[in-house]
């Protein structure tokens, strides 16, 4: 890369343009994607300059940020150009994400057919499968024979954005099947498209969510999926590229809410100071004043506290131990829903499987902390002469605190998706500040019933 980078300087500095152009021709289309984020000050004239085929793929494995910047700085024949040329899936997610005025001036640049196609894209819900749905697909007849079918391949497949999966429809557009192209280049050609008809079709509702598509394609294996409504009515197609995409910012989206932030919605580098502070703050705040809770309910055991000093000195054990074992929990389960292995409707299994697993962890942790303080009391009288209790306090409270964080880190998400909110913002500090308190309120409470204080 370093190689690269200095040969497109070198270039830059002769004011080769023609050189330039040849070199970034020549170049993967993900190597010139790498130039344009080691040289961003140079992206639009990087696209001004690649071909026009080259200069559409580039532009669309782009991040939305960047994309919008070389906007800014393209010529008004070069936007042209690239509106009318990007795939209409790429061309409503990009609209999607543009102010409003700005995607106004920008579908002025389109032919009346594909104005009228993004208007009609753009009027799905935000996170539907239909606005991750192309148009450009082959659909054929029931009866027609392969060779009608190849000939028609023939003539439109070029605008078709993939040639991998062929769909059957009825006079009115109803879908009937999906066949793969192998199975129609191996058969004679006087072969009628009925008879390899399976009727083994899957296929994905315009208004269904996006996370539900990612779901289809991954326990599918399919390389595009048929979108329609719901009349069964064959509206677009949705490919594995799109899919793949998709997956991979709903993935970097939880990964930032588990973590107790809101969502970037722009890489960490490029977003401004001041809105990542606010995007940071508020959870900031909300934790902050959770924890200020546990002052709460260490004030209300101030006596308890007073008469056996030792006790304070395990608070930072029994608030980690909750905190981490809530966490845990949580973020396995937000996974688990993700991947669609767990659902709302598997909310038992999960309590049940979690009050087995967290009393095993609880009572292991437990364990431990007990035979710790014997072990201390060997050589040192730190815990006084009623170790005993104090190691037994320590233990049960272990037990019942990470059974408690272990509860709650699973059921949270559960709860937040049966209310219709994102389960990944009962995030990780989430789950451990509302374990922090509860833990005190149970491990002095437990104290107060065995030290009898």
């Amino acid at each position: 890369m370093e190689e690269m980078v200095e040969q497109v300087e070198t270039l830059l500095e002769q004011g080769d343009i023609n050189q330039l152009q040849d070199y970034l021709n020549n170049l993967h289309i993900s190597d010139v994607e790498q130039l344009i984020d080691e040289l961003p000050e140079h992206a639009a004239m990087f696209l001004e300059t690649l071909s026009l085929n080259r200069a559409v793929n580039v532009f669309r494995i782009l991040d939305f940020p960047t994309q919008e910047r070389i906007i800014k700085k393209l010529s008004g024949k070069k936007i042209a150009e690239l509106i009318n040329e990007l795939p209409p899936d790429d061309r409503t997610a990009l609209f999607g994400e543009l102010h409003g005025d700005t995607v106004k001036s920008l579908i002025l640049h389109l032919p009346p057919n594909d104005r009228k196609e993004a208007l009609s894209l753009l009027g799905y819900k935000e996170d539907s499968v239909g606005r991750l749905m192309t148009p450009d697909y082959i659909a054929v007849k029931k009866n027609w024979d392969v060779q009608r079918v190849l000939s028609h391949i023939r003539r439109f497949g070029k605008n078709s954005e993939t040639i991998d999966v062929i769909y059957v429809i009825d006079d009115k557009g109803v879908l009937l099947d999906d066949i793969r192209i192998r199975e129609i280049l191996l058969v004679a050609p006087e072969t009628n498209i009925i008879d390899l008809m399976d009727s083994r079709l899957i296929a994905l509702n315009v208004n269904d969510p996006q996370q539900e598509a990612i779901n289809i394609f991954r326990m599918n294996n399919r390389v595009a999926l048929p979108v329609t409504d719901k009349d069964n009515i064959l509206l677009g197609i949705v490919t594995v590229d799109d899919i793949l995409w998709i997956a991979n910012e709903e993935y970097t989206e939880d990964i930032q809410k588990i973590g107790g932030t809101e969502a970037l919605d722009e890489p960490y580098l490029d977003i401004p100071l001041l809105r990542l502070v606010k995007k940071r703050v508020s959870w900031l705040i909300i934790l902050f004043l959770g924890e200020m809770l546990t002052a709460t309910a260490m004030g209300f055991f101030e006596g308890a506290i007073q008469k056996v000093v030792v006790l304070a000195l395990f608070i930072p054990l029994i608030i980690s131990s909750g905190g981490n074992s809530g966490s845990q929990a949580s973020t396995l389960i937000i996974q688990a829903m993700a991947l669609g292995e767990v659902t709302v409707a598997d909310w038992w299994r999960v309590m049940r499987r979690e009050l087995q697993s967290g009393f095993l962890l609880g009572l292991t942790l437990g364990t431990i902390g007990f035979f710790r303080i014997y072990i201390w009391t060997l050589f040192s009288n730190v815990y006084g002469p009623h170790w005993i209790l104090v190691g037994l306090t320590v233990g049960i409270a272990l037990v019942g605190i990470v059974l408690w964080g272990s509860l709650a880190g699973s059921m949270l998400p559960l709860l937040l998706k049966r209310l219709g909110l994102d389960p990944a913002t009962s995030s990780a500090p989430f789950v451990a500040t509302l374990v922090d308190v509860t833990g005190l309120i149970i491990y002095f409470s437990i104290a107060v019933l065995i030290m009898r204080i």
